[in-house]
């Protein structure tokens, strides 16, 4: 089987023969820093612990695939610049450059890919609807002609805007700036729901003091197969990454990095989601894809 060290050695053996590296893998060396990107307030895959260093599921991958670099480079002195990105500048920070790698909670698929690369799937999320539990909303028919929120930049709200659109809802659509900020817009009874990717409503709801207030929906609305941010222009730096990745599918260590942060207590706080791989995960494990289609999921 062929780890992700080969597919290193196989990429630094043609730069080796007179091949030009990628400008992502030219830039990391020339410069002994990769770059990445970080949510600050995104538990369980990317967020700060109580001594402000990112920490979470989509950065232990990077810190993975950062190690394998180091090592292949033959550079152990390789810095890591984490950069702070939001839901509205991860995308443009990947595709002018700025960063090597995105590791925070990005959907692939085919209108985003058109600017920028992902690795194969980590994730196989699902939007669904947070709401009161004194108010409880289960279809997006449920609201029609009330406020519902999402966060900025996000499919979420997308989908929102063009179900609206075509369904006659008459939404009035709120945009938080992050996922707190339309949780908060919820919780204080400025909208009626909340849509977002069913692990993020479930780690909001989690931090709460009183997570029962709050009922997650049980019609999932869309299918969101999530990718670690790279430079489209740069297949070498992708096939790294992705041999990365695959190792960890297929050697079964992806199962254990799973079960810490997503069935375990978590930092800072010690709060555990509770949530098994699900069916579709599972699938991606053995057959792993960077598959932009939903329907791949299913």
């Amino acid at each position: 089987m062929r780890g992700p060290l080969g597919f290193l050695l196989a990429l630094v053996a043609c730069s080796a023969f007179g091949a030009e590296p990628g400008p992502s893998l030219a830039r990391i060396r020339d410069t002994g820093v990769i770059v990445a990107g970080y949510r600050p307030s995104s538990p369980p895959f990317s967020y700060l612990d109580a001594r402000l260093k990112p920490i979470g599921y989509s950065v232990s991958l990077c810190e993975r695939i950062i190690g394998a670099l180091k090592a292949e480079l033959r550079m152990p002195g390789l810095e890591t610049k984490w950069v702070e990105v939001t839901s509205a500048t991860r995308m443009p920070l990947v595709a002018n450059g700025a960063l090597d790698l995105e590791c925070g909670i990005t959907t692939h698929n085919a209108e985003r890919a058109r600017s920028q690369g992902f690795s194969l799937t980590i994730f196989v999320a699902q939007t669904r609807l947070l709401s009161r539990r004194s108010e409880p909303v289960q279809r997006l028919a449920d609201l029609r002609g009330k406020p519902v929120v999402s966060t900025i930049g996000t499919t979420s709200i997308q989908h929102l805007h063009e179900v609206n659109e075509r369904e006659g809802l008459e939404l009035h659509i709120l945009a938080g700036l992050d996922d707190p900020e339309s949780f908060r817009t919820l919780q204080a009874g400025r909208a009626a729901a909340y849509m977002m990717d069913d692990v993020l409503l479930r780690s909001l709801q989690m931090q709460q003091a009183r997570p029962d207030d709050y009922l997650i929906s049980t019609e999932a609305l869309t299918v969101e197969p999530y990718g670690l941010g790279l430079n489209r222009d740069d297949p070498g730096f992708k096939r790294m990454v992705d041999g990365v990745l695959r190792n960890l599918f297929r050697s079964g260590e992806i199962r254990e990095i799973y079960r810490q942060w997503f069935e375990s207590p978590i930092p800072p706080r010690g709060i555990n989601l509770g949530m098994p791989m699900s069916a579709a995960f599972k699938r991606l494990t053995l057959q792993p894809t960077d598959s932009a289609d939903p329907a791949r999921y299913r």
